[in-house]
């Protein structure tokens, strides 16, 4: 029965096995062991974030509640870089307010809504420079998508980066008309007058 119960606590998470945890990102499951916590036995996860350079331990019984979950399926990374190619959806609120729900999005844990973030403060090379704190934020969520979609894939995250640039440029054009379009338009607005 105890075997049992700990199997269930484990929700089928194995060692060596790679993991999403929603605040961190992917992670690995270097051991699970039993530690004695205020005279009570506590079974952990003992996660290895390598390029954070972090250990975490996390008792297997909290699991569901921190979000920690297994890696996407590969459909669900296929819709994660088919949001890529869509339309950026910038509100037109405070960007206090903007960072705080890209934020959110990041440490969801989502990949769907961490490739919306990418997706809304991607900026390509004719497009105006990103503040540091956008910057920031686009950084962080492009981190977290192509490492799990490297972990996935059992690619490179140089490899997965390419992938998610890839279907970026793949995206309707953001950013100042060309040179031609703004001329156009204003011998239209002369021949009308």
């Amino acid at each position: 029965m105890t075997t049992n119960k700990k199997t269930t606590q484990r929700q089928g998470f194995k060692t060596n096995e790679f993991i999403v945890y929603p605040a961190h990102g992917v992670g690995q499951i270097l051991a699970i062991e039993e530690q004695e916590i205020a005279g009570a036995k506590l079974e952990l996860f003992v996660i290895n974030f390598i390029k954070d350079k972090m250990t975490l331990r996390v008792p297997t019984a909290k699991i569901v509640t921190v979000g920690m979950r297994k890696l996407a399926e590969p459909p669900v990374v296929k819709r994660a870089l088919e949001t890529l190619k869509g339309r950026a959806r910038v509100k037109r609120t405070m960007w206090s307010r903007r960072a705080q729900e890209y934020e959110a999005k990041i440490n969801s844990g989502d990949i769907v809504a961490i490739a919306e973030v990418v997706r809304d403060l991607f900026r390509s090379e004719q497009q105006p420079e990103q503040s540091y704190s956008e910057r920031q934020l686009y950084e962080a969520a492009l981190d977290r998508l192509s490492r799990e979609i490297a972990a996935v894939q059992k690619v490179t995250e140089t490899e997965a980066i390419k992938e998610i640039e890839a279907a970026l440029a793949k995206g309707p054009r953001r950013g100042p008309k060309p040179a031609d379009e703004p001329e156009a338009e204003t011998t239209t607005e002369e021949e009308a007058a």
